[in-house]
């Protein structure tokens, strides 16, 4: 099995994973924030735990500064994320982390300093009626959260092209760059914490009750530390920009999953297999015509 094929199955195994995350948000009692919050420490604690102490001194405060600083616009990604679900709703959410591929065929050239491919931004695209079939009749009065919500998905593709201009130039260790990485979304998430409840006071408990634990550490442990990981290690191979495009398939694997667990089968409607269908083909199209385009372009090698 080649380095490339291995990391897109990692990938995929990622997005998979992530589609869990609906369901076990559904099932904590937390509200948006503090359920962050608590993911990202408990990433962060565990990562401590168990990252040999050589490796964390052995980090250059120019890398932890790197990944410190793209570790932030990750918590800030997903405030803005979860920011859209609270003003809009999740359809509006779903609907404007499609805009991440498109971001992401502008962005990735000119932070790693190549040529824009017209076929990576016609499928960036080509993601946006699929995925607005997907998420459904969506009230587009809800402008601000819309909004926030293509601003958090320019921040997923900044903060993706970064991580593989880092993984190309000075690869760090992958449990090592997810510490940095998380801890600066930690940092972010608390400084955020005390805002929010001033602001919605109802929003003050912060703590997880009974089962909650439980599905908090699935979420931090499986859902969060472990795809994190793979995707670092996937990108040494694939560019951010397939990536992000792959990461289009998580509320299609998250509603085909809530289907399966909560039978909510009877709430998809045509729309969805449709816009289900356009995902694919766009998804599994781009390695096809990457081949097919760049044929006589030699190829690049991965970093170490």
């Amino acid at each position: 099995m080649s380095d490339k094929l291995r990391a897109y199955l990692y990938l995929h195994f990622c997005v998979f994973i992530w589609g869990f995350t609906a369901i076990l948000g559904k099932l904590i009692t937390l509200t948006a924030l503090p359920l962050v919050w608590w993911r990202v420490l408990i990433c962060c604690t565990t990562l401590i735990i168990i990252l040999p102490k050589a490796q964390l001194r052995g980090l250059s405060r120019r890398a932890f500064g790197q990944l410190f600083g793209i570790g932030v616009l990750v918590g800030i990604h997903w405030i803005c994320f979860y920011g859209a679900i609270k003003i809009a709703n999740a359809s509006v959410a779903v609907a404007s982390m499609a805009t991440t591929s498109f971001f992401s065929a502008l962005v990735e050239p000119l932070l790693l300093r190549k040529k824009m491919k017209w076929y990576e931004l016609a499928l960036g695209i080509l993601i946006l009626p699929g995925m607005a079939l997907i998420a459904g009749n969506i009230d587009w009065s809800m402008r601000l959260g819309l909004g926030v919500g293509i601003l958090g998905a320019f921040l997923a593709a900044v903060f993706t092209s970064l991580n593989k201009r880092v993984i190309e130039n000075a690869p760090v260790a992958p449990l090592l760059m997810s510490l940095t990485e998380l801890f600066g979304g930690l940092v972010v998430c608390s400084l955020a914490l005390p805002f929010v409840w001033y602001f919605t006071p109802q929003q003050a408990q912060i703590a997880p009750k009974e089962m909650d634990w439980f599905w908090m550490l699935v979420l931090a442990w499986v859902c969060t530390l472990l795809p994190y990981y793979l995707t670092l290690k996937a990108m040494r191979h694939i560019s951010a920009f397939a990536t992000n495009l792959t990461i289009n398939l998580e509320p299609v694997y998250g509603v085909l999953l809530a289907a399966v667990i909560f039978r909510e089968h009877d709430d998809l409607n045509p729309n969805f297999y449709i816009g289900m269908l356009v995902i694919l083909a766009a998804v599994f199209s781009h390695p096809l015509l990457k081949k097919i385009f760049e044929k006589n372009e030699p190829a690049g090698k991965p970093a170490a």
